[in-house]
């Protein structure tokens, strides 16, 4: 029977002295030790991190979507749009942080999972996994919409294969 530990994750730490946000997860001690099919949802945040940038580029830094939509393209790992981009903005001048992004930024992997982290963090801190994929993929209501229970699937799909 496999065995997994829980661990104990501290949150993306964003600090209003710095223009750095540090997104590291530092593991501490494990808190329990459990058998896998004990915490079937467990998640962490790199899990579903992966999973995202795998469904939505396979990993691509380079990847270009919606080139219908001239100027309003998902491009990048994790398939930035422009309003995902003022929208973190937004949030670090409104936490006094004095960190800002640019499109370019998009296509950079650590600086689009620093965007990630900072939009979790600051509108899904509890949120389920499903909620927050949903949400990535269909905006601040993407959970309430029907068409992204399909993209949930492939998330998931994805987290079990890992």
């Amino acid at each position: 029977m496999k065995k997994v530990l829980l661990l104990s994750l501290l949150p993306v730490f964003i600090s209003s002295n710095s223009n750095e946000i540090n997104y590291e997860r530092k593991i501490e001690q494990p808190i329990v030790e459990l058998d896998r099919k004990d915490i079937p949802d467990v998640i962490t945040d790199g899990d579903l991190l992966d999973a995202l940038i795998f469904v939505e580029s396979r990993g691509n830094d380079s990847a270009i979507g919606d080139r219908h939509l001239v100027g309003n393209e998902a491009v990048g790992a994790l398939q930035i749009r422009p309003i995902m981009v003022r929208e973190v903005n937004r949030i670090c001048k409104r936490i006094g942080s004095h960190q800002r992004f640019t499109l370019k930024d998009r296509f950079d992997r650590d600086k689009s999972v620093h965007m990630f982290l900072i939009w979790k963090e600051f509108h899904h801190k509890d949120s389920s996994p499903e909620k927050i994929a949903r949400n990535w993929n269909g905006g601040p209501k993407g959970y309430k919409k029907d068409r992204t229970i399909k993209y949930w699937n492939k998330i998931e799909k994805q987290l079990n294969n890992e």
